[in-house]
C-alpha cells in the first residue's frame, strides 16, 4: 500500500499517459516542474511507492486517465542545468538546484476515464485540492479516501 497519494497533472500533447506506457520500464522522470509550491512537495513529500494519479489536463475532457506509483523519490531536476530544455533555468546551479523531479512507473490505466466534470459532481470528493478553487498545481496531494474513491469511479466500465 502507497504511503500517499498524488494527482499529476500532464498536458496529453506535451507527454500523455499512452507516452509513458511506451517508455522503457514505463518509467519516466516527471520533470519540468516550475512552481515552487509543487517543487517542495516534489522534494520534500512525495516518496517512493506513493501511488499517483496520472491526470490528462488542457484537454477536453480533463481526466484521470491512469495510476502509477512513485519509484524514485525527489532528485535536482536535470532538465534545469540542460541548456537546450526549455525547462533549463540559468539562475540553477548543481551546487544549489532550484527544481526536483521524481520518476514515477505506470501501473494500469483506468478502465474509464474519470473526469473533472464526474469528480465535481461526487459528493465524496468535494473537498478533493484538484477542485477547489484558484488550485493550478501540477502535483497535488490527494487523500486515502479521495484515492478509493476515484479508483472505484474508474474501474466501472
Amino acid at each position: 500500500m502507497a504511503k500517499r497519494y498524488w494527482l499529476m497533472k500532464s498536458e496529453p500533447d506535451a507527454f500523455s499517459w499512452d507516452d509513458l506506457t511506451r517508455e522503457p520500464r514505463k518509467t519516466t522522470c516527471w520533470d519540468g516542474v516550475r512552481n515552487y509550491q509543487a517543487r517542495n512537495l516534489l522534494r520534500d513529500e512525495v516518496q517512493v511507492e506513493d501511488g499517483v494519479f496520472f491526470y490528462h489536463s488542457n484537454v477536453d475532457p480533463k481526466a484521470v486517465v491512469g495510476i502509477a506509483r512513485v519509484v524514485r523519490a525527489g532528485y535536482p531536476d536535470p532538465s534545469q542545468f540542460d541548456r537546450r530544455s526549455r525547462y533549463h533555468d540559468p539562475k540553477s546551479s548543481k551546487d544549489d538546484p532550484r527544481w526536483y523531479a521524481v520518476d514515477i512507473k505506470a501501473e494500469k490505466a483506468l478502465a474509464r476515464p474519470v473526469t473533472l466534470e464526474t469528480m465535481r459532481a461526487t459528493p465524496a470528493l468535494k473537498k478533493m485540492r484538484l477542485l477547489q478553487r484558484g488550485n493550478r498545481l501540477s502535483v497535488v496531494p490527494v487523500t486515502a479516501a479521495e484515492w478509493r474513491t476515484v479508483v472505484k469511479l474508474g474501474s466501472k466500465a
